[in-house]
């Protein structure tokens, strides 16, 4: 077990860390439905109500916070004392969607609810490309003896353009960008696989196949689940890692090989991302507890683009 401090606690299944400017960090309580400024001090503050599943959050160019919302794609089940993401209420389901926030204000507006005429179904995660757009995760659906098969997607913060990039996909969960901006990476939730794909241009990658082995950057063996990424100054993969004696992150290099777990002890270990003056703080949402800690990282987070 690695040093941790813990920042905050009494969360409702936060997910979605982003460092602001002022050092505070704003998250998403994907159970609470709603977008939470965590201070210095720990003290939260609502920043806006968010109905569905707020399930990613990233800083747009503009300033603005951008939500992936699951629309409500899961229920909240309590076990032993742990909060887990069980089957959805379709009664609650209102639709995936991305959402622009204005901090600010707490203005909450919907960017886009189709690609193509498909409905989203439930966005997962989002990360910034340098010219000002942003890739998302699809992760789909599972309920009763349906499951999606989903999709990658692009998409510009003016709400005028979105494109599929990826298909098929299984459960995609974490995305991000290697510090050159040249590969995209993404971590399948029930695979425990990461994938790779060469950038060719905005919005656009090198032809994907699951069933090509260059494809393919690591898959994690016994029962591993994977949740969200953040890539590392060094261009490791540090994916967050679900399960019982493995809960943490997988530092994965950009060759493939495993270099380390940073275990946690919460078995609902979901998101990583990195601040600091030198972006050596990593915060990791341990959801399951319902906490966000952080920790000293072995070397500098990647900065990423707003």
């Amino acid at each position: 077990m690695s040093e941790f401090v813990e920042v905050a606690s009494g969360l409702r299944f936060p997910e979605g860390p982003v460092v602001l400017a002022d050092g505070s960090i704003a998250l998403v309580e994907m159970f609470g439905q709603c977008v939470t400024r965590i201070g210095s001090d720990g003290s939260k503050t609502k920043i806006a109500d968010v109905r569905g599943g707020p399930n990613g959050l990233a800083l747009g160019p503009d300033g603005a916070l951008y939500v992936c919302n699951n629309g409500g794609s899961f229920g909240e089940v309590d076990f032993f004392g742990l909060t887990f993401p069980g089957p959805m209420n379709p009664d609650d389901y209102i639709g995936g969607r991305i959402q622009r926030l204005d901090a600010s204000t707490g203005e909450l507006r919907d960017l886009y609810t189709h690609c193509d005429g498909v409905a989203l179904r439930g966005p997962n995660d989002l990360v910034f490309d340098a010219q000002g757009g942003f890739y998302f995760t699809d992760h789909g659906i599972r309920f009763g003896r349906q499951a999606d098969i989903s999709s990658i997607f692009y998409a510009t913060t003016d709400g005028s353009m979105i494109r599929e990039v990826v298909h098929p996909t299984d459960s995609p969960n974490g995305i991000g960008l290697s510090p050159d901006g040249a590969t995209l990476y993404w971590a399948e939730t029930h695979t425990g696989r990461v994938f790779k794909a060469a950038i060719t241009g905005p919005g656009e990658v090198a032809h994907h196949s699951p069933i090509d082995p260059s494809a393919l950057l690591v898959g994690l063996g016994g029962l591993q689940l994977l949740d969200s990424l953040a890539v590392d100054g060094e261009g490791n993969v540090c994916v967050a890692t679900l399960g019982l004696q493995t809960a943490g992150i997988t530092v994965v290099s950009p060759s493939g090989e495993v270099l380390r777990q940073i275990l946690t002890n919460d078995p609902l270990t979901t998101n990583i991302c990195f601040g600091g003056a030198d972006l050596r703080t990593a915060y990791i949402t341990l959801s399951g507890t319902g906490r966000l800690v952080s920790m000293q990282w072995p070397c500098a987070g990647l900065r990423l683009h707003a």
